[in-house]
């Protein structure tokens, strides 16, 4: 077996993964196939876990501090809708009626049952659209609020930058079986996240001795499961002002085998 690295850039994170590959095909055809999964429910883990962690990277590779904005949109008395097949209709010509005016505009939007009220209502997070065009195709009632990403945000008190993973799973989290369909909708323009070539390593890694840190990078989350998978996330140091120290990671243009 061969031990590789691979690192994935989205938006302000960095994720380096280390994990073993066979040596050949023959080795990969010769082995007995063993059972991951021991029941559905744990297949069906295994795999909202991968939507998950693909639905964090694209959002942070999509959507910036400081410009993107996170709606909440409502549905007063006179236009409340009682199921998600009426409040889909709503979605969709809610969108667009904004990609009329703005094409370009990167958008995804999600749907949910506030936990109080049981009322349906929306969460929107956008690249490129005014927010005063935002109140204005909005005719279902109030917008909630319409706030800019943060540029720190802060996960068990450690400042994690233009990091929006946390505000990516909150809103994945949002789905129920009773939506059925998919958990969110994307513009086509969603950006997905850059990964580099996959590289053998002649060193050890372990939790304690992660991969070095892209320059500009911090290191903030360590993991090893019991199949010898390495996870390792950084992120990119911010400045007072707010600014990223490292420039985009398509400048990076050499790739060292470590």
């Amino acid at each position: 077996m061969k031990r590789v690295k691979r690192a994935v850039f989205a938006g302000a994170v960095c994720e380096q993964i280390v994990y073993n590959v066979a040596d050949n095909l023959r080795e990969i055809k010769k082995s007995k196939p063993k059972p991951r999964f021991r029941t559905d429910e744990e297949r069906e883990r295994h795999k909202t876990e991968i939507a998950r962690r693909h639905h964090a990277l694209i959002f942070n590779n999509t959507f910036r501090a400081g410009s993107s904005l996170y709606s909440t949109l409502t549905f007063d008395d006179e236009h409340e809708v009682h199921t998600f097949p009426e409040a889909r209709r709503v979605r969709d010509a809610f969108i667009r009626r904004l990609r009329r005016r703005f094409p370009d505009a990167q958008i995804m939007i999600y749907m949910g049952r506030g936990k109080s009220t049981e009322r349906i209502h929306f969460h929107m997070v956008s690249e490129g659209l005014p927010e005063e065009v935002i109140h204005k195709q909005w005719t279902c009632g109030g917008t909630g609020r319409i706030v800019k990403l943060r540029e720190h945000n802060k996960y068990n008190g450690v400042d994690y930058g233009a990091d929006f993973t946390g505000l990516a799973n909150y809103l994945f989290n949002h789905w129920t079986a009773e939506q059925g369909g998919h958990r969110y909708y994307r513009t086509r323009n969603i950006e997905e996240p850059k990964k580099e070539r996959v590289t053998l390593i002649r060193r050890d890694y372990s939790v304690d001795k992660p991969p070095r840190a892209p320059k500009g990078y911090k290191l903030v989350e360590s993991e090893c499961n019991e199949f010898g998978y390495l996870y390792f996330k950084y992120v990119k140091v911010p400045c007072r002002g707010g600014a990223l120290l490292l420039p985009e990671c398509e400048r990076r243009t050499k790739k060292r085998v470590e």
